[in-house]
């Protein structure tokens, strides 16, 4: 019988490998199919329309592994476009003469409201050539239409809808859940950093007049720059804007074209005939098209900077800051240090300009950071270039850039700290029936139990610690823009502000996307037009994201498809799980509708 078992147990352990063996050999051969698809030369016929349709999250820097996205039902590749390939695709179809237009196929946008304005912007620039964009959609959300109403001509199906109410933001509160499971949140916050409300959801279960005073101006500032975009594109006031909005008049197409929004009615089948008008076509023809995706391969014209040595380094700090390494979504203190590190000392970069999109996190990560970008500033030009958020951390690692752009929408500022410490006590004593006991050598050797409450020493030790770093913060950003700390102080106690308030109180220097960063970093390097772009940190082997994929990230990505946008939530709770040390971190998670 011993002898049965271990031939059984040897059989089954070679045969799983084998399986084992063949899975990754099957997807090694659907990867490199993959990746040989999507790198092939794609060339394209006169009179093609570049159909864009953002059905896919909008990223600031485009995944490497070729089977994110992939469906496999379909077998075929979805992988999402970086902000630098969807604005390079834009402005070389500009000057394409195979292009003649852009067909928007819009409904719902899953992108942050910097990422829109800059995408808006190279479309208006592409409208400037004189070639044409159409806008068609069923439904349209707020955002999708911010984008349409560039359009030179905007549709809508005759049964569809057009979203147009305000905005409004939603933030989850636990306090409740965590006093059925009587946990008690332990709160330290900097002084007076009334709007640092990242841990109002454990403690309240509605907003504070103060996290309510920065929302709706936050709310406010956002709404204002999208209906200035519509206001000047459609040539409808502000004021009537608004008015629209408040009485919900958009309750059905025939309003949307009656208070031109939209240019006309149309079934899809219709919109096919207008193309087809526009390019030249005859009623039968069949219309030359090419998604944003296989445009990425078009190659209209060879690479006059193939052999430009000069080179601008782009630095991605994507995600919440933290220690080590990070990821694709995550800031590592570790990992972006070293990508800064080596840009600095490759001489053949003579500009950096770090991309920074992050909440922030911990403060000794963002410090540790904050340190690289000095040392790099003091070697070349270092820009910073403000996404959909750069706050608390984010805002921390971009103070001592040479200059600061941000778009108007960038939620930046929240120059705050604050500490969190759970007391378990209750969940585990009352709830679970589990208690605990213990042996000290020293009547503080229990500092942080989260066991046990803190005693008011302890509470106090730690309440010092968040002073100090919260005036180290209002000092670092006074000493690099150049500020009074006492005036740091006063727009900061944990305050947001957007990128079009930020300017005006001297926490960024100007307006503008990531392109304006490259050109202003080009011309401080006295580069001109001649360099190349290198991007940072390098992105993990195709292979190895694979091995991730099967080791743990395949059921980060089977939530995000089965949750969709509720997903953010389980990203919350995560975040707040893994916060360690002093956090400074953006004052609240919510979502903008």
């Amino acid at each position: 019988m011993k002898q049965f078992f271990k031939f059984m147990f040897a059989s089954f352990a070679g045969t799983l490998l084998t399986l084992l063996l063949i899975l990754f050999l099957v997807i090694g051969m659907i990867s490199s199919l993959v990746s040989m698809a999507e790198k092939e030369d794609v060339s394209i016929k006169p009179h093609t329309v570049l159909v864009i349709n953002f059905d896919k999250p909008i990223l600031d820097r485009a995944p490497n592994n070729p089977l994110e996205g992939f469906d496999f039902s379909a077998f075929k590749a979805n992988q999402p476009l970086g902000m630098d390939d969807i604005l390079k695709n834009i402005e070389k179809a500009a000057t394409d003469p195979n292009i003649d237009g852009i067909y928007l196929d819009l409904s719902e946008i899953s992108a942050g409201g910097a990422n829109l304005v800059e995408i808006r912007t190279k479309l208006n620039a592409f409208k400037a050539s004189g070639k044409f964009i159409i806008s068609y959609s069923e439904a349209y959300s707020q955002s999708s239409y911010y984008l349409a109403s560039l359009s030179n001509e905007i549709y809508l199906n005759p049964k569809g809808m057009l979203m147009f109410k305000g905005l409004n933001a939603q933030i989850v509160f636990l306090k409740n859940m965590l006093d059925k499971l009587e946990i008690e949140p332990q709160i330290i916050r900097g002084p007076n950093n009334k709007f640092k409300s990242a841990v109002e959801p454990l403690m309240l279960d509605k907003m504070s007049e103060a996290n309510r005073e920065q929302m709706e101006k936050l709310l406010n500032s956002t709404w204002g720059k999208l209906i200035e975009g519509i206001s000047e594109s459609r040539n409808i006031s502000i004021d009537e804007l608004n008015r629209i909005a408040d009485e919900l008049e958009l309750s059905n197409a025939n309003k949307a074209l009656e208070y031109k929004f939209v240019d006309g009615l149309k079934y899809k089948d219709e919109i096919l005939a207008l193309l087809r008008e526009k390019t030249g076509l005859g009623e039968k023809d069949k219309i030359e098209s090419v998604s944003l995706t296989k445009y990425t391969n078009v190659k209209v014209e060879k690479d006059t900077k193939s052999r430009v040595k000069d080179k601008i380094a782009i630095i991605y700090a994507i995600g919440s800051i933290g220690g080590g390494d990070g990821s694709e979504s995550s800031i590592g203190s570790e990992g972006l240090s070293k990508a800064i590190r080596k840009a600095r000392e490759d001489e053949k970069v003579k500009a950096i300009v770090m991309r920074v999109n992050s909440p922030g996190g911990s403060a000794l990560a963002s410090e540790i950071i904050r340190r690289e970008v000095e040392l790099a500033k003091t070697a070349k030009p270092f820009i910073v270039s403000m996404g959909n958020v750069a706050a608390s951390g984010g805002y921390w690692i971009s103070t001592n850039a040479d200059y600061i752009f941000a778009d108007p929408t960038t939620i930046t500022g929240s120059i705050g700290v604050f500490g969190v410490i759970p007391n378990m006590k209750g969940l585990f004593n009352n709830k679970l029936g589990i208690t605990f006991d213990k042996a000290m050598t020293n009547k503080n050797a229990d500092f942080i139990d989260v066991m046990e409450p803190m005693s008011e020493f302890q509470h106090m030790k730690i309440q010092q610690e968040v002073v100090a770093i919260y005036d180290d913060f209002t000092s670092l950003v006074a000493r690099t823009r150049n500020l009074r700390q006492s005036y740091v102080d006063s727009i900061g106690q944990g305050r947001v502000w957007t990128g079009a308030d930020a300017i005006g109180i001297g926490l960024v220097d100007k307006l503008g996307g990531l392109e304006d960063a490259i050109a202003y970093a080009a011309e401080k390097a006295g580069l001109g037009d001649n360099y190349k772009i290198t991007t940072l940190p390098e992105q993990k082997d195709p292979f190895q994201q694979l091995i991730d994929e099967m080791t743990g990230q395949s059921r980060v990505s089977v939530l995000k498809k089965e949750l969709g946008s509720y997903y953010s939530y389980v990203e919350y709770l995560q975040q707040m799980e893994q916060m360690k040390g002093v956090q400074a971190r953006l004052p609240f998670h919510f979502t903008i509708n």
